[in-house]
């Protein structure tokens, strides 16, 4: 079977954050600044070390999987002020039957950023793109206690619905627009 080309993870900025695409050259920082284990309080697992990393990346900046039934786009977030890299937005692309694009979100902020509002505004920039690019709807899996992510799909216009998946309760995009931070 053949897929259509999903769209490529281009650099965004936001007023605080630059979004660059991912590269495996990222894991370095990245093993420092997701190095916490707090961060893995509601996902399980532990912090990945930067070997880890550099395979992950290595097969995620494909931007799709070996079947390519799915597309992968990851930024890594970027402090305009320091230049430290704070966190990740990931969306990982699948087609319905009817050929719509659904963009499946998640988030990381680094445990010393967090409070700061950083997640909603590099997650906005992404959404604005996505559906820029084609995506027509949106999805999370949230922990039921991790009222901060809950906080940034609301930002988002995402709505919980009934469906659990692995503990995990599904936000989907209710109609309306997607205010950009």
């Amino acid at each position: 079977m053949i897929h259509a080309p999903w769209p490529a993870a281009v650099p965004l900025s936001s007023p605080r954050l630059a979004l660059e695409p991912l590269q495996v050259s990222h894991a370095t920082e990245a093993a420092t600044a997701f190095g916490d284990a707090a961060l893995h309080q509601f996902t399980g697992g532990a912090p990945a070390t930067e070997e880890q990393l550099r395979a992950r990346y290595a097969r995620q900046v494909h931007g799709h999987s070996p079947d390519r039934t799915q597309g992968w786009l990851n930024w890594m977030l970027r402090r305009h002020d320091t230049g430290e890299l704070i966190g990740t937005v990931q969306a990982t692309l699948t087609r319905t039957a009817d050929n719509r694009i659904t963009a499946e979100l998640a988030w990381i902020i680094a445990t010393s950023h967090h409070r700061q509002h950083l997640a909603k505004e590099a997650a906005a920039v992404v959404v604005a793109w996505l559906f820029q690019v084609g995506v027509a709807d949106l999805v999370a899996h949230i922990h039921p206690h991790h009222l901060a992510s809950a906080g940034v799909a609301r930002h988002l216009g995402l709505h919980p619905t009934p469906v659990i998946v692995d503990g995990e309760v599904e936000w989907r995009l209710a109609p309306g627009p997607v205010e950009a931070a």
